[in-house]
């Protein structure tokens, strides 16, 4: 992975600052898959793009991820630290983006969902039955062709259990016990989110230090940031000190 600079990362965050939690996604995962077309990105399978996004997170910000959960049965505030790299093993990206089963008699292929499906399924009438037609690939029946909604239930329970076995990270879920009531939480862990949070306050941060050291030594932007985190630091230490 190759990781951009800071100049970079601050242009990544502006453009994501008039974005919605999708849009801030696809940034995410651009700045993280430089090598992708970015025309191919909202193909790639969830559970690819959060092993990507988890990678990411751990090339910019290290292994150690703090997170804070409300208990479900008390409302007590739960904080906790995660090994990023750990974690990451548990949800590497699929190895095919192509399932193919046979269930009561239908033969079925089926692709991997990415982001921009499970997105646009969230808006239809009936998200499940929109997600299984944008996803399938084909189904014969017999040597018949057939369509998603002559999909029987059983087949498409199947088809369900195939892709979460395809691609396990696509749903990154916590199981937290309550250390005051011993309650276990369950909480759907949004690495998408939860950088975008760091990216902010990592933004927000190092603009004020440009702002500092620009009123201390009339540099410019570029130059500042053109300094490695250290040397940023020091100055900045010298000018508290003046």
């Amino acid at each position: 992975m190759a990781i951009t600079g800071a100049a970079g990362l601050l242009a990544t965050w502006e453009a994501g600052l008039v974005e919605a939690s999708t849009g801030r996604a696809l940034l995410l995962h651009r700045t993280a898959r430089p090598d992708l077309d970015a025309a191919a990105l909202p193909a790639v399978p969830v559970g690819e793009r959060e092993s990507d996004l988890f990678a990411l997170r751990r090339a910019l910000f290290g292994e150690r991820m703090q997170v804070r959960l409300e208990c479900r049965a008390c409302g007590a505030d739960m904080e906790f630290e995660l090994d990023a790299k750990e974690f990451a093993r548990s949800v590497a990206g699929p190895e095919e983006r192509i399932v193919r089963l046979t269930e009561g008699g239908w033969d079925i292929t089926f692709r991997l969902p990415a982001a921009v499906d499970l997105t646009s399924a969230a808006r239809a009438a009936d998200p499940r039955a929109a997600l299984l037609a944008r996803c399938l690939v084909s189904a014969v029946h017999d040597g018949t062709p057939g369509t998603a909604d002559a999909l029987p239930e059983p087949v498409q329970r199947r088809i369900a259990e195939a892709v979460e076995a395809a691609d396990p990270g696509a749903d990154v879920t916590l199981n937290v016990g309550c250390p005051e009531c011993g309650t276990a939480t369950r909480a759907e862990l949004d690495i998408a989110s939860y950088l975008w949070t760091e990216l902010d306050a990592w933004a927000r941060d190092l603009l004020l230090d440009v702002h500092l050291l620009a009123t201390a030594y009339g540099w410019s932007e570029p130059e500042i940031l053109a300094l490695s985190p250290l040397r940023r630091r020091y100055y900045l230490e010298l000018c508290a000190d003046v």
